[in-house]
C-alpha cells in the first residue's frame, strides 16, 4: 500500500492500515425554466427520500425545512476532511443549512437542525464556488447539499463557464434518492456519503428516518456507478471516486462491525473507508443513555481489531481524541 498524503502507514498485528490523525488548527432563482427537470422536482418534492410532495417554489416546506432558496451557513478552506480530501491546500467547504435527517446528536445541529445560515441567489453560490477555486483550495466540499440539488447543479453550470476546474465533492449523510443521485451524474466527481446505521431502528431511534440502510446502499451502489474507485494524483490527492465514512457511536459497536462487514462484502476493495471516532454527546444526545458520552478505549479498539481481522484495504481510521469539541465550524452570524 502506498503512503498518502498527510497520513501515517502503520503496522499492527502484521497488517497494513492507513490512518490519520486530525491535527489542533487553532436574486434566489433567475431565469428558471420549469420545464428543466432540475427545477420542476421542486413543485412536488421528491429530492430526498421522504418524498414529501410539497410544492417549495410556493414556499411550502416539508421534511428538510428547506423552501426554493439556497440556505448555506458557512463557507471556508477546511482542513479537517481526511488527508486525501483537504491535502495542504485545505477543502473548499460550503455548508448548506438544513437536513434531510434529525441525528440527535448531530455536531452541526445549528445549522442542520436549528436552520441557522443565510439565503443566497443561485449566481451568488456560483461565485462562491470561484472564490474557493480563486484560494487555491484542492475541491468544492457541498455539505449536506441534497435540499439543494437543483440550485448547486445551475450554479456549478454557470461557475463551469466562469472557468470552474477543480474536483466537485459531494459530502452527504447518505440518505438519498438513486433519481436525486442520476441528476448530478457529470457534475460530482468525489461522493463522499456517511454510512451510519446497519440496523434501520437505529436510524428511526437516533435520525427519525426510515429505512435507512436499505436506501443508503442502493444510493451508495449508485454513487459508485457514476465514479467508481478512487484516483489519486501524485501528491495523493483525491480527484475522482467514492469514499464511505462510518461514525462509531458509543454503545453501538455491532451496528460498526455490521456496516464494515457490509462495506468489505458489497464495495471493492479499493473504495476508500473513512472510520471516524470524533463522536462528543451535543444536542439532545447529551439526555441520551448510551449517546452521553464519547467513546471509551476498549471501544475503539475492538473496532479496530475488527477492521484489521477484515482486512479492509484502503481508508483511514481516526485517533481516539480527547477535544473533538475544537473541530466544529464557528458559523457566520
Amino acid at each position: 500500500m502506498n503512503i498518502r498524503s498527510g497520513a501515517l502507514e502503520c503496522s499492527i498485528k502484521k497488517k497494513r492500515y492507513l490512518f490519520f490523525r486530525l491535527e489542533k488548527r487553532r436574486e434566489f432563482f433567475y431565469n428558471i425554466n420549469m420545464e428543466d427537470k432540475e427545477f420542476s422536482i421542486l413543485e412536488k418534492c421528491e429530492l430526498c427520500p421522504h418524498n414529501c410532495k410539497v410544492d417549495r417554489l410556493n414556499n411550502k416546506i416539508g421534511f428538510c425545512k428547506s423552501s426554493d432558496k439556497v440556505k448555506i451557513a458557512l463557507y471556508s478552506i477546511h482542513n479537517f476532511e481526511e488527508p486525501c480530501i483537504s491535502g495542504d491546500k485545505g477543502s473548499g467547504t460550503v455548508f448548506f443549512s438544513n437536513c434531510t435527517m434529525r441525528c440527535i446528536f448531530c455536531q452541526n445541529y445549528e445549522i442542520s437542525q436549528l436552520g441557522k445560515g443565510r439565503e443566497i441567489t443561485i449566481k451568488e453560490l456560483a461565485n462562491i464556488f470561484m472564490i474557493q477555486q480563486e484560494k487555491g483550495v484542492e475541491n468544492i466540499n457541498l455539505v449536506t447539499p441534497t435540499s439543494f440539488v437543483p440550485q448547486i447543479i445551475e450554479a456549478l453550470k454557470i461557475a463551469k463557464e466562469k472557468g470552474l476546474k477543480i474536483p466537485i465533492v459531494y459530502n452527504t449523510n447518505g440518505y438519498e434518492n438513486v433519481e436525486t443521485l442520476k441528476m448530478l451524474e457529470g457534475y460530482i466527481d468525489i461522493y463522499l456519503p456517511d454510512l451510519k446505521y446497519y440496523f434501520n431502528e437505529l436510524g428511526k431511534k437516533y435520525s427519525g428516518v426510515n429505512n435507512y440502510f436499505d436506501i443508503t446502499t442502493n444510493a451508495i451502489k449508485e454513487m459508485y456507478r457514476q465514479v467508481g474507485n478512487p484516483v489519486l494524483n501524485e501528491d495523493g490527492i483525491m480527484k475522482k471516486g467514492l469514499m464511505v465514512r462510518h461514525l462509531i457511536l458509543p454503545g453501538e459497536i455491532e451496528n460498526s462491525k455490521k456496516i464494515l462487514k457490509w462495506i468489505k462484502d458489497n464495495l471493492d476493495k479499493n473504495v476508500f473507508v473513512s472510520i471516524m471516532a470524533q463522536y462528543f454527546p451535543t444536542y439532545l444526545a447529551k439526555n441520551i443513555e448510551n449517546l452521553n458520552r464519547k467513546l471509551t478505549k476498549e471501544e475503539y479498539e475492538e473496532i479496530e481489531n475488527y477492521v484489521f481481522d477484515l482486512d479492509i484495504e484502503n481508508g483511514y481510521m481516526q485517533d481516539l481524541g480527547e477535544h473533538e469539541e475544537e473541530y466544529v465550524p464557528k458559523w457566520d452570524e
